[in-house]
């Protein structure tokens, strides 16, 4: 069964192909500008079944969740290799990292926690107990606090002190949270669920707006930048939402089971794994274009950006790779 199929009939729940659990979509990560050109440059193995991604600008050390065994493999992007690999809890998925405090936060979907990992040293400092199957994870680096889509039957977005590595509030939006990004300019927070977008107040932990998305949302990102929100559906689209009134502006046809979405703030360029086509599509986010369609590994899963590097990260999770491509 390929991992676009998975996806499709397993409506953001639970599904298991040749061992591995499958959940849903994912993910996440400018200044108005041209288009990007971009090629992959390198292949880096790390470990099984990689899904989450997400890198620290300042230090150029790249994360992935490995869901099929547990672990995280840590990427010096600088010389493409793997330095680290650090054991977490069940089925990590989803990956962010503080760049202010060289923090990086893992959700363990098998075991309902969250791995609290510090970036200097590559150790698990806490671990951190949310609600049922974690899946996608943010951080807004200004307030210091971190936001957990819980996708289980609880259906509920848990909200972290970055401080304490303590949950302070429990919001319910609506039915099956599943990605989640954050605009710190703004302090608004963005949810993919069933069939919608949420909205949420940062700093009121308060549902302030439900944006309808009948595409099978996977995956959402922001451009701060622009306060322009991006959400990649199953369907092959992706929506693009002013952040300022909550309004779909354009829809731009990709291809077939988008996975995950991100943004590079600099170039405003955005990318988005397409899972049965093994690639990556770029997006020009001025005008809303795809300019580019780049082969990766099988399975393409993840995606992240190194915006100080013009370096993007995409997840392989059929064969154990992250795909390395730099714009130019």
């Amino acid at each position: 069964m390929s991992l676009g199929h998975a996806l499709r009939s397993s409506s953001y729940g639970i599904r298991r192909v040749a061992g591995v659990l499958l959940i849903g979509g994912l993910l996440a990560v400018g200044l108005p500008g041209g288009t990007a050109v971009a090629s992959t440059t390198t292949t880096v193995p790390v470990g099984s079944a990689p899904y989450g991604v997400a890198v620290n600008p300042n230090t150029k050390i790249v994360f992935v969740a490995n869901s099929g065994n547990g672990t995280v493999s840590v990427i010096d992007g600088r010389t493409n290799t793997v330095t680290a690999t650090i054991p977490v809890g069940s089925a990590p998925f989803g990956v962010a990292v503080n760049p202010h405090t060289n923090t990086v936060y893992v959700t363990n979907s098998g075991d309902q926690n969250v791995s609290v990992i510090d970036g200097r040293t590559n150790t698990v400092t806490a671990t951190i107990p949310v609600g049922t199957i974690p899946t996608g994870v943010a951080v807004n680096p200004n307030t210091n606090t971190v936001y957990v889509a819980n996708n289980g039957s609880d259906n509920s977005v848990s909200v972290i002190d970055g401080r304490t590595n303590t949950v302070t509030a429990t919001i319910e939006p609506g039915a099956s949270p599943y990605a989640v990004a954050v605009n710190p300019n703004t302090n608004t927070v963005y949810v993919t669920g069933s069939a919608t977008v949420f909205v949420i107040d940062g700093r009121t932990n308060t549902l302030t707006a439900t944006i309808l998305d009948f595409g099978g949302p996977a995956s959402v990102a922001v451009n701060p930048n622009t306060n322009t929100v991006y959400v990649a559906n199953s369907n092959g689209t992706v929506l693009v939402i002013d952040g300022r009134t909550n309004t779909v502006n354009a829809t731009i046809t990709v291809g077939g089971d988008q996975t995950a979405v991100a943004v590079n703030p600099n170039t405003n360029t955005v990318y988005v794994t397409n899972a049965t086509d093994n690639t990556v599509a770029v997006i020009n986010g001025r005008t809303n274009t795809v300019t580019a369609t780049i082969p990766v590994g099988t399975g393409p899963y993840g995606v992240a950006v190194n915006r100080n590097t013009n370096t993007v990260y995409v997840t392989n999770q059929n064969n154990n790779t992250v795909s390395v491509i730099s714009e130019r």
